[in-house]
């Protein structure tokens, strides 16, 4: 259980919050929610003990383990993948790691007093299924089994995150508290999120921007706004139904009572002079002072909501893009083959599916960012695409341009007030607009690109993950802004809130090729089914639909002969590697029951201690070798219909 009373938190004359009072239960999953600025982060920071709050007490039970989402892996680029990820149970890793360092010198002198000690805490943490925890939420996380033992910098920089990530939840702490975990992550590895966390027994608190994972997660909301923090019991849907309702019903009390006061005001002013009135008026003037001090004033909301205003300067001819035949490979690795793919006028299309499958280079292909290695990309009749990349910071990186002049060179024909009439839309007034572009942050630059779009008037629309950078109250204005856009729509997103409010055509790219649904996509998902999402449904979905096939397609008696060969003799391998595993796991469990020994240290010479030691850290290694094997002779199998 963690606590807090009379928290508040000030930098110089600025109040975030104050006089914030909540309590957090285990069982609990609590999404903290608010504007860019409102301070979600910084009470994240002080509940983790990471920063000092002004005022006010936090209690925290001294065994609570807390486990928090860090943004900085450069200190991890030369470790193995898996290691990053065991290290989040930092107690365990340094038993670990401590015991290594002992049986290294253990020809010279052997501490097994020290080496029994190290042994007791890893076995009590459930320590000797650290690795086997970390390698699940790793590959749960869209990192597969064959890179972990990869330094981490071989991945990009999202999966670094991720890998990140997995270290946090790894390491199953007694509190989670993560702050915008679902960055970087694709729509399957949010749902795999989305499982684990509901799942979970902790404490869980969470920052996120994405409407549908804090709905799907979160079963009480802290609201960071009007210079306070509130606690509001449900998902994100029902806290802002509250909240409305609560503000209506605060706004409507304060209007009953300034009317009783104006009204005691005029009784006052016209009976004041009439001695018959006179004691009567001093009584309400004393009633309107007791009024007024009760009379609690609304502080302002922090949340501001852009607007945001599109429209096309024509339509454009009925097809507005037509793909044919495309492929790009980067090096070694195939992300895009023979798509085709034509847009008509008018639709308003959400192309979906996991991080690296090509979504993002389909695009740039078509905006002619990059080139194709083969097919061709026709825009229609009249066509006028406008383009809002994913990576923002490239377009403004190292400019001083200020953000007015950069709008104004998008629209030199018009005057100053239209550039900062609309600036004023996407909340860039007063100093704002003399801010150099490149200081930008991600939030601010993608209010500016839009600002743009809504100068050039594209009859085409291409966004690449346009909600990443904004916060809750931009995303519903982006939305409202996107349903009134009379042009065509093309957009990447992993915001599956954001691709049910507005898509009616469902692109979902996959390993097997390209998914093109006509509809929304909550019809998209009543015909595939929410498991799609799930890593290792699809991977049954696709082996049922290989050996529907194969079903379907007649076989020469030649080939089923070789089908009913081959699956035997994998039947014949899968029985041996399951009885290797059998093997391993018994002598594994005969080793940790030797080092359960109490004496067992004391008695053994340090040289016998070591090899033992080794031959467990082997079979573990051999464990999940043969795991892996049978994984693969099982897929063989279904895919021959014969599991």
């Amino acid at each position: 259980m963690i606590s807090v009373s009379g928290l508040a938190k000030h930098y110089g004359p600025q109040t975030l919050f104050e006089d914030v009072a909540f309590q957090l239960n285990p069982g609990n999953r609590y999404g903290l929610v608010g504007a860019n600025g409102s301070g979600k982060s910084t009470l994240l920071r002080i509940l983790s003990g990471q920063e000092e709050a002004s005022a006010g007490t936090l209690a925290i039970p001294k065994r609570l383990t807390l486990g928090f989402l860090e943004q900085n892996h450069f200190q991890y680029e030369q470790m193995p993948i898996l290691e990053v990820a065991m290290m989040g149970d930092h107690a365990v890793w340094e038993a670990m790691t401590e015991k290594e360092r002992l049986l290294e010198r253990a020809h010279e002198e052997f501490d097994g007093e020290r080496y029994a000690e190290l042994e007791d805490l890893i076995l009590a943490r459930d320590g000797y299924s650290l690795e086997a925890r970390a390698g699940e939420v790793l590959e749960g996380l869209g990192i597969p089994t064959e890179t972990h033992r990869q330094p981490l910098s071989t991945l990009s920089g999202g999966f670094k995150l991720r890998v990140l990530l997995a270290k946090t939840l790894a390491a199953k702490p007694d509190a989670l508290m993560l702050d915008e975990p679902t960055n970087h992550l694709d729509i399957v590895s949010i749902r795999w999120l989305e499982k684990f966390l509901a799942a979970y027994e902790g404490i869980a608190i969470v920052v996120s921007h994405d409407h549908r994972f804090l709905d799907n997660v979160c079963n009480q909301i802290i609201d960071v706004d009007y210079e306070t923090a509130i606690l509001y019991p449900g998902n994100y849907t029902d806290f802002e139904a509250a909240k409305h309702e609560e503000r209506t019903r605060r706004e409507a009390e304060n209007e009953r009572m300034e009317k009783k006061i104006a009204d005691h005001q005029a009784f006052i002013d016209r009976f004041r002079a009439k001695a018959t009135k006179a004691r009567q008026a001093q009584s309400k003037v004393k009633l309107i002072e007791k009024m007024a001090d009760d009379l609690e004033p609304l502080p302002p909301s922090s949340r501001r909501y852009p607007t945001f205003r599109f429209r096309q300067v024509r339509p454009s001819g009925k097809d507005a893009l037509v793909i044919e035949g495309l492929s790009k490979a980067y090096g070694d690795k195939q992300v895009l083959e023979g798509v085709s793919l034509t847009v008509r006028r008018g639709d308003r299309i959400a192309i979906i599916g996991p991080n690296g499958i090509g979504k993002s280079t389909l695009l740039k292909i078509a905006m002619g960012e990059v080139e194709a290695d083969a097919g061709t990309v026709e825009w229609g009749y009249e066509t006028y695409p406008g383009y809002f990349a994913q990576d923002q910071k490239e377009i403004f990186k190292g400019s001083k341009q200020s953000v007015e002049a950069w709008l104004w060179d998008k629209c030199p024909g018009e005057p100053i007030g239209f550039v900062r009439g609309n600036l004023g839309t996407v909340l860039f007034s007063g100093d704002d607009v003399k801010k150099a572009v490149g200081s930008l942050s991600g939030g601010e630059g993608a209010r500016l690109v839009f600002a743009r779009l809504a100068v050039e008037h594209p009859n085409v629309m291409v966004l690449d993950e346009p909600t990443n950078h904004l916060d809750l109250e931009a995303i519903d204005a982006l939305v409202e802004g996107l349903k009134a856009y009379d042009g065509t729509l093309i957009f990447v997103s992993h915001d599956r809130w954001f691709v049910s409010e507005l898509a009616d055509r469902i692109i979902e790219i996959s390993p097997k090729g390209i998914d093109d649904f006509k509809g929304t996509y909550a019809e998209y998902l009543e015909v595939v089914g929410d498991d799609h999402l799930d890593a290792d449904a699809a991977m049954l979905r696709v082996k049922r639909e290989k050996k529907s096939k194969e079903k379907a397609t007649p076989v020469s008696q030649e080939e089923e002969r070789e089908r009913r060969r081959r699956a035997k003799e994998l039947a014949k391998r899968r029985d041996q590697v399951t009885t290797q595993v059998e093997k391993a796991e018994e002598r594994v469990g005969a080793i940790n029951e030797t080092f359960c020994d109490p004496t067992y240290f004391e008695k053994t010479p340090p040289k016998e201690v070591a090899k033992l030691e080794r031959e467990q850290k082997e079979l573990n290694a051999t464990i999940e070798e043969l795991m892996g094997e049978w994984e693969r002779i099982e897929t063989e199998l279904e895919a021959l219909g014969a599991g």
